[in-house]
């Protein structure tokens, strides 16, 4: 019988390792720093090895952990490529994509019935995370949507969605605080996100406004929960139109200091080198860039006013 070590202890040693990163690893396995550390703790036990030289915060691999990371990572690989070949041998269709968890929350899960209902034979599943390209196990997946400034180079890319930055907050605390121009943010508190920390020094030069100290600030470690915590009441968050915009137009969110043009890097699909179909992926595409259409018609519609109020007050 083969004495095999805990595959999710491999599984997330060889993303520590191609990172060189428990904090990395965490994210593209969307799991915590703190069960990565104890995956890789758990298998150096099990093989009496050490496998990573750890200071300072930095990790590096030992010439133990360079040996099984050279046997590990094209294991992994092998694996995920023949799963991929037996599902289409049981005739099933399946497209995996990774997103940043925000825009999978706000803006495509609300949207997929749309692809579903015109590809009911196909599987998507789908998973989040926001690691770099470059740095992902990419033969288990079709295709990655991340924000960029640019087309990657070496990959296809396809821009579908562009991204302007809008303060929102709920209604109700503009009822006994009101925002009227920037200098009012003094009363209220500010939503950080840990993956964007200077955004809100950014959008007030972007948007030509007042840095103001404000009365507060509230730091949390994705814009989803930033998002989350400006729709519950705690404060004014900064988030790309597109996903706030569904809240907006329902006024479970309001845009107290307009929406000014202060661009962010719009959202790309990214094909994987190993995607399996590509004429689905063609249709994917497609249908994420009429998305981005109707997405930008209904921010018009929501926020043209809002910007044309700013515009003759300004």
């Amino acid at each position: 019988m083969r004495r095999l070590p805990p595959l999710n202890a491999i599984r997330a040693f060889e993303a520590a390792a191609r990172h060189l990163s428990f904090t990395k690893a965490a994210n593209e396995l969307c799991v915590t720093h703190g069960a990565v550390s104890r995956q890789v703790a758990a298998l150096e036990s099990h093989l009496g090895l050490a496998l990573f030289h750890r200071s300072n915060h930095q990790i590096q691999l030992t010439e133990e952990g360079r040996a099984l990371l050279s046997e590990v990572g094209p294991a992994l690989d092998r694996i995920a490529l023949s799963t991929y070949a037996l599902t289409r041998k049981a005739g099933r269709v399946v497209l995996a994509v990774n997103a940043p968890p925000t825009f999978t929350m706000k803006w495509l899960i609300p949207r997929l019935s749309g692809f579903q209902r015109r590809h009911p034979e196909v599987e998507l599943r789908l998973t989040t995370g926001i690691a770099a390209v470059e740095t992902m196990a990419l033969p288990e997946l079709d295709a990655v949507i991340r924000r960029l400034s640019g087309p990657l180079p070496r990959f296809s890319c396809h821009e579908f969605l562009r991204t302007n930055l809008v303060a929102v907050c709920a209604p109700e605390i503009l009822e006994t605080a009101p925002i009227r121009e920037a200098r009012d943010l003094r009363h209220h508190t500010l939503l950080y996100a840990s993956t964007h920390p200077h955004a809100w020094e950014q959008w007030f030069a972007a948007a030509g406004l007042e840095t103001v100290a404000p009365g507060g600030t509230l730091m949390f470690e994705e814009m989803y929960f930033a998002h989350q915590a400006a729709v519950d009441g705690l404060g004014i968050a900064l988030v790309p139109e597109p996903l706030a915009i569904d809240d907006l137009a329902a006024g479970r969110l309001a845009a107290p200091l307009g929406a000014p043009k202060v661009y962010d890097p719009s959202y790309f699909l990214i094909v994987s080198p190993h995607a399996r179909h590509r004429d689905l992926l063609d249709d994917f595409l497609a249908w994420l860039q009429e998305q981005g259409i109707e997405s930008d018609k209904l921010c018009e519609e929501v926020l043209g006013a809002v910007r044309s109020g700013a515009a003759s007050t300004a």
